[in-house]
């Protein structure tokens, strides 16, 4: 990311901040996986995209106005002894040079150095409930400030939640961010194109998704931006289905959602297609529908429109088709308002999309759903899922079909950044033959 972007954004911030504030913003704790290993750390969202600072254990503060520096950063000092064993810090030097601090403490001070902060301040911006411990903290200054009250040192009688303002500037991407995006998606789209072309009966889902991994990896992306689902056959019609230990089987559809994150920036893709490189008729019918569908609600993305239209023209298609199958029956005006549609579509169409998966932003504003603008990202990803159920022809059980794309809000109209994906039934069958 482009280091100019972090001081741009702490500015905007502090302008909607205003005066007599201050903002704390911690980064993510790191997490045990088992006794002493950890998982792998990756910062909170909000802290990252205020500071670029990628290290556990720092706390940003931000202060309009402040005479010494706007902008405090709490880190680890740097350790010699800890540096051979866990790697380099930036240390309280590497924050003001390297990550434009305008002051640095060792994050050992912090109880310390925050209740001298808060004095004379009205306002804090700070978002509860993420952590307890750290809540209890905060509270915990606030309270020290106050007990200094008969000699005269004003201390914060409101909290602001940060989400109110921070989240809705990340839902505007800018041209860095949709740059890093953009490289996300043709990685992604890499690894989905990958996975077509080395897939055939007899893998396991997890090979498969060994294959995305590597091919992450390999094109500068070291992790995924969520667990990947790798879904064969039933386990397609599972939303969440992260288990990938199945074997993947001739004549079975595998339904595959996944994405990297480079940068920081999430890409989400999801691709179905069959395991031997050949639709069979039902197959082909379903897909045609889903594909039609999505096609319909990436065309209501576009400036003016709103958020629901995406799903609403999805919807549509999906109730017609399913009607055409002889799925549904009945007038598709009264499926719809009944949700008839819901047994085999049962999610909506889509979700911002950003530095998370299911990235921050309202969806209504005022009780309404909200106008799509340019800088916007969302993805569309319309399908249907054909568990064994009672009155439901055996030839549609256990196919889960699904097709996801990461879609931006342009001035013109709309972007598909994942475009380089294919999706097309005579795409997918193309490549796979060939690599067969």
């Amino acid at each position: 990311m482009d280091q100019k972007e972090f001081p741009k954004r702490r500015k905007r911030l502090m302008d909607m901040m205003g005066d007599d504030s201050i903002a704390i913003i911690p980064t993510a704790g790191v997490r045990v996986r088992s006794r002493d290993t950890h998982f792998p750390f990756r910062g909170d969202s909000d802290f990252l995209y205020l500071t670029g600072f990628a290290e556990p254990e720092a706390v940003a503060i931000i202060i309009p106005g402040r005479a010494q520096g706007e902008f405090v950063l709490l880190c680890r000092e740097r350790d010699p002894k800890m540096e051979i064993w866990d790697g380099l810090r930036a240390g309280v030097e590497g924050a003001c040079a390297r990550y434009g601090a305008d002051d640095a403490f060792p994050i050992s001070d912090l109880d310390d150095i925050l209740p001298g902060l808060l004095e004379e301040k009205d306002r804090i911006f700070y978002t509860m409930g993420q952590d307890a411990a750290f809540d209890q903290r905060v509270l915990g200054w606030v309270n020290e400030v106050r007990r200094k009250g008969r000699a005269g040192v004003g201390a914060p009688d409101e909290f602001v939640a940060l989400t109110h303002i921070l989240h809705e500037m990340r839902l505007y991407k800018s041209r860095s961010e949709v740059r890093a995006m953009r490289q996300a998606a043709r990685i992604s789209a890499g690894a989905h194109r990958r996975a077509m072309s080395v897939c055939k009966p007899g893998m396991m889902e997890y090979e498969i998704e060994a294959e995305l991994l590597h091919e992450y990896m390999r094109n500068g992306a070291r992790s995924p931006a969520y667990p990947a689902i790798i879904g064969g056959g039933a386990n397609g019609c599972i939303l969440h289905y992260t288990e990938n230990n199945a074997e993947l089987r001739d004549g079975d559809l595998v339904l595959i959602d996944a994405g990297a994150e480079y940068d920081g920036y999430a890409s989400d893709i999801t691709r179905t297609f069959p395991v031997n490189g050949a639709y069979t008729a039902a197959q082909r019918q379903v897909y045609e529908l889903v594909l039609a569908a999505q096609a319909a609600a990436i065309a209501a993305v576009r400036p003016g429109n709103h958020w629901n239209d995406p799903h609403d023209a999805a919807v549509q298609v999906l109730t017609e088709g399913l009607v055409e199958l002889g799925i549904l029956k009945g007038r598709v005006r009264n499926l719809i308002k009944d949700q008839a549609f819901a047994d085999y579509y049962m999610h909506r169409t889509g979700h911002w999309l950003g530095m998370d998966v299911h990235d921050v932003g309202d969806y209504k504003l005022d009780g309404e759903w909200r106008v799509l603008e340019p800088g916007m990202v969302l993805t569309v990803e319309p399908g249907l899922y054909f568990q064994p159920r009672r009155g439901l022809a055996k030839k549609w059980w256990n196919i889960g079909i699904r097709i996801e794309d990461d879609v931006l809000v342009t001035e013109q109209g709309r972007d598909v950044i994942t475009r380089d994906a294919p999706k097309q039934i005579a795409e997918i069958e193309s490549l796979m033959a060939s690599a067969a």
